[in-house]
């Protein structure tokens, strides 16, 4: 027999839908990228895939990938969605592989990347619920706080890695 672990992380949800008070429509999606979703190129793929839908029906998308890239995605993930949206390279600046990525769907896509690396603070980021409106992300404070409520006992054995 034959099972991948990580089929297991990518199959547990990562992510948060913000729907509108009225009729319940998506209007926002925030995404934490898991090592599951670069475990294969199918599930990349679909990863990708499913930003790329989201983007084209309008609904806005906040990514936080803080996993280095993989031969799945040599320039992040980022440089995936952004080929598929725009037909446009993108390229990681050197010594930040991690990304953080905001896109604003309206009449068009428009993307605020954030690279960063491993020791960063991370940038809040923006979190559009219509074109030209958003609510700022406080990612580090939020890591801050979610850390803090982890027993200690487990946090020396996350600071040891």
């Amino acid at each position: 027999m034959f099972e991948s672990d990580a089929e297991f992380y990518r199959r547990k949800k990562s992510s948060v839908v913000i729907r509108h008070v009225s009729g319940d429509r998506i209007v926002a999606l925030v995404e934490i990228v898991s090592p599951g979703n670069k475990s294969s190129q199918l599930a990349f793929r679909a990863l990708v895939n499913k930003a790329c839908e989201f983007l084209e029906h309008g609904i806005h998308l906040l990514i936080v990938d803080l996993f280095p890239p993989t031969k799945c995605d040599p320039n992040g993930i980022h440089a995936a969605i952004w080929e598929e949206v725009k037909n446009e390279p993108f390229q990681l600046p050197a010594g930040q592989p991690l990304t953080l990525a905001a896109y604003e769907s309206g009449s068009t896509t428009k993307a605020y990347v954030e690279p960063v690396a491993i020791g960063e603070v991370m940038p809040d980021m923006p979190l559009f619920l219509e074109p030209n409106g958003f609510v700022p992300v406080p990612l580090e404070e939020t890591y801050d706080k979610a850390f803090a409520a982890v027993p200690r006992r487990w946090q020396a054995v996350l600071e040891s890695k």
